[in-house]
């Protein structure tokens, strides 16, 4: 019996892993990004809050794209900068690790988590904001640059007497899709393999891509109920959420078989 083919729809540099995982596990992953990291478009604000970054008693990143771009940037942090960091999930605390950040300065949901999410992630932090207290937010933005993303963190840091800051560390582009894209994501529109979907906005690619298409034989495998909603917003025939935890990820497709 052929192994299921899987769609990985993460931008290059994160499905790399996911790739390996899955592959480790017997499954056909295959490769459609349908989401295109782009450096930021003012690069001044991203180098001015990395030089400022002392003066907040939290840095917290949406994304592991978020906390790469923020530590590849120009300029090094200030030697005497020690801010907590937050991250949503285990991929943007092993990209804070990569990059230098110690585990005993990053807060994140513990791996009984629910869901890996801005929720779970204040349940663990909220203590940390006390009035006045200082946040900037390390996230996306969309093709201009402007911020793009949920703010509801953001509202609670207010509600709980913080000041939240933001900076674009990167632009989150539809990526281009070529004839072998193509072919492979009308397999997938027939339901001849399984979409892997770590992000809403990926889903809008998508469709923005195919126009017209109909998802209704199209099977996809969510990492929360939010992007779940989406692809059966879009029409997808059956959505099903999964961890993304690895063990978790790998039950859950193979489920689908």
């Amino acid at each position: 019996m052929p192994a299921p083919r899987v769609i990985v729809t993460r931008p290059v540099r994160e499905a790399a892993r996911w790739m390996a995982l899955l592959r480790d596990a017997g499954l056909d992953a295959q490769a459609l990004p349908l989401i295109e990291i782009a450096p930021a478009a003012d690069r001044a604000a991203l180098d001015a809050a990395r030089r400022s970054a002392g003066r907040y008693a939290a840095l917290m990143f949406v994304s592991a794209a978020a906390a790469t771009h923020f530590f590849d940037a120009a300029g090094a942090m200030a030697a005497d900068a020690q801010p907590r960091c937050w991250a949503t999930g285990p991929g943007t605390v092993r990209a804070l690790q990569e990059a230098g950040v110690a585990a005993s300065r990053i807060d994140a949901p513990g791996a009984e988590a629910a869901q890996f999410d801005s929720e779970a992630l204040w349940a663990r932090v909220r203590t940390q904001v006390q009035a006045g207290a200082r946040v900037l937010v390390v996230r996306g933005g969309d093709a201009s640059g402007q911020p793009a993303g949920r703010d509801w963190l953001a509202r609670e840091i207010a509600a709980a007497g913080g000041v939240c800051d933001t900076v674009v560390a990167y632009r989150r582009l539809a990526a281009p899709m070529d004839a072998a894209g193509r072919a492979l994501a009308e397999q997938g529109a027939r339901g001849e393999a399984l979409w892997l979907f770590t992000s809403s906005e990926a889903i809008s690619h998508l469709c923005d891509a195919l126009p017209g298409q109909s998802w209704t034989a199209a099977r996809a495998l969510a990492t929360h109920p939010r992007i779940a909603e989406a692809a059966r917003d879009a029409g997808f025939g059956l959505v099903r959420v999964s961890s993304p935890e690895a063990g978790a990820l790998v039950a859950s497709i193979e489920s689908f078989a």
